[in-house]
């Protein structure tokens, strides 16, 4: 991490205010998940890796991604308003795959991109707090600067810990700089097994809706001036029902909608979370779609294939939109 610049000031403006002007920007409610795995990576790449890493190992890895996730970030700036890197895949490559993560981080806000941080955080107290540290800066230095962190907008947190675990996340209520970041929590994920846990019926309705009351709670002091939160919530594309039952409960907080094409997810599905008029409060997520889409395109041009893959699936969204 390094000292931030004097007269920075990470709440300069409200995150949903930045991510729904990205939106009406871009005319898209599309984000492309940064998620690479050696499989995704074009052949030219690899080698290339490769080839200044004898023996590869995690630093030719590292290497390979960076120049992976450039050439995605230029297909895909402009054409949508956001980026998802899932932390897990950096992670699993030490240091180099964190300095890989802080690098194409900083290349999406170079190109105007929001950028969410996807590592499903949470802890208690100060443990919650290193955790925001990580994502959006405020960590002490030995000699009583401030570091900047890896330079997030949002983070995806579990919310199962209760407010007192969110707060570090945001500041308190009362704090006139709450909002400047933006969290998505866990409401109702889009993997086959959630209803393991999340459609258990309790006396406030199922576990999703108790969640989604808290996101609601937690979000009604931090909205901004676009009618929008910046406590948003993860809702899978799979479950387009509970989706729209969601929203009733969620009226003003942006959604996070995985599960979209490669997990099964429809446009029609997707969107079933959005609101009526003009701010329709979601970000529909792809990773392998966009990344792989060279495999059935063109290998070489790979940065063409992506850049039509995302165009194809921010029609299909619009049309999805348009005929709510």
């Amino acid at each position: 991490m390094s000292e931030r610049t004097e007269g920075f000031d990470p709440f300069e403006n409200h995150a949903a205010d930045r991510l729904d002007a990205a939106i009406t920007a871009t005319g898209s409610v599309a984000c492309v998940g940064l998620d690479p795995r050696p499989e995704l990576i074009p052949p030219l790449l690899r080698r290339a890796a490769l080839d200044r890493f004898d023996g590869g190992g995690a630093a030719a890895v590292a290497d390979a991604f960076v120049a992976f996730n450039l050439g995605i970030l230029d297909a895909v700036a402009g054409r949508c308003p956001a980026v998802k890197a899932q932390v897990a895949c950096y992670e699993a490559y030490g240091a180099a795959g964190w300095q890989a993560l802080e690098a194409t981080v900083a290349a999406a806000r170079a190109r105007g991109l929001v950028v969410i941080i996807d590592g499903k955080r949470n802890d208690i107290g100060s443990t919650a707090t290193h955790y925001a540290q990580a994502t959006f800066g405020g960590a002490p230095g030995l000699d009583g600067t401030i570091l900047s962190g890896i330079g997030g907008d949002w983070l995806t947190v579990n919310g199962y810990l209760g407010g007192d675990a969110i707060e570090p996340f945001l500041g308190a209520p009362a704090d006139p700089n709450a909002g400047g970041h933006g969290i998505f929590v866990l409401v109702r994920t889009s993997n086959p097994s959630a209803a393991d846990l999340q459609d258990q019926v309790t006396d406030a309705g199922t576990v999703a809706d108790t969640m989604a009351d808290l996101v609601t709670t937690w979000g009604r002091s931090r909205v901004g001036r676009c009618g929008l939160s910046a406590v948003g919530a993860v809702v899978g594309a799979t479950w387009p029902e509970q989706a729209r039952q969601l929203r009733a409960r969620m009226p003003d907080t942006l959604f996070l909608v995985p599960g979209y094409g490669a997990q099964g997810g429809s446009a029609a599905d997707a969107v079933a979370g959005a609101r009526p008029g003009e701010h329709a409060g979601l970000l529909v997520n792809s990773s392998r779609q966009i990344l792989a889409a060279w495999r059935d395109d063109d290998e070489v041009d790979w940065v063409g294939s992506a850049r039509r893959a995302l165009d194809a699936m921010n029609a299909d969204l619009g049309m999805a939109l348009a005929a709510r």
